[in-house]
């Protein structure tokens, strides 16, 4: 049976609170290479408390600090997008290396969609969806956002990582127009 993720939102907690799951993060660790398509994770998260665009999340399991990602507002042209206003952006998205490979990520994707859906409605936002770019040479993220239903509409080559492939979710349930 899978374990169940869940994204903590540090915008939402407390200073002690938001400390300890900072601390949580300093903790994560790269893959070998990974680096090449995802920054420091602590760095990530102080960069997203700081812009009011961006809201930072620790991806929970077990208990743990599994991993971090983002979701941006108006910043969808970043990955590629024909617009800014019409998807959230899910950027800084990473786990654990040593937790990879247990099917947290597409888990942890599918969620931010959830999660992305839930501010739209409350913030009476117009997105309809999540967008995201992943380098052509991340493999496993490539599966593991495939496996989390985004669907890949084309090569996007904006970014400093080189070529990536621009991936979206409708907040529509998978099969269902949207």
């Amino acid at each position: 049976m899978q374990q169940p993720v869940w994204l903590i939102s540090l915008q939402d907690l407390d200073a002690d609170a938001r400390a300890i799951q900072l601390g949580a993060v300093a903790g994560l660790e790269l893959a070998a290479g990974q680096n090449d398509f995802v920054g420091d994770p602590l760095r990530m998260m102080l960069a997203g408390l700081a812009e009011d665009s961006r809201r930072p999340y620790v991806i929970e399991a077990g208990g743990e600090a599994v991993g971090v990602l983002t979701l941006q507002s108006g910043a969808a042209r970043l990955a590629g997008w024909p617009d800014d206003a019409s998807a959230w952006l899910l950027r800084g998205f990473l786990i654990d290396r040593r937790r990879q490979g247990q099917g947290l990520g597409p888990l942890a994707a599918a969620k931010a969609v959830e999660t992305a859906a839930k501010l739209t409605a409350r913030l009476e936002g117009g997105e309809a969806g999540v967008v995201l770019s992943v380098n052509v040479r991340n493999a496993a993220g490539l599966a593991a956002y495939r496996r989390a239903g985004f669907v890949d509409h084309g090569e996007y080559l904006g970014g400093g990582s080189g070529p990536q492939r621009t991936m979206y979710r409708s907040f529509a349930l998978p099969g269902s127009a949207g």
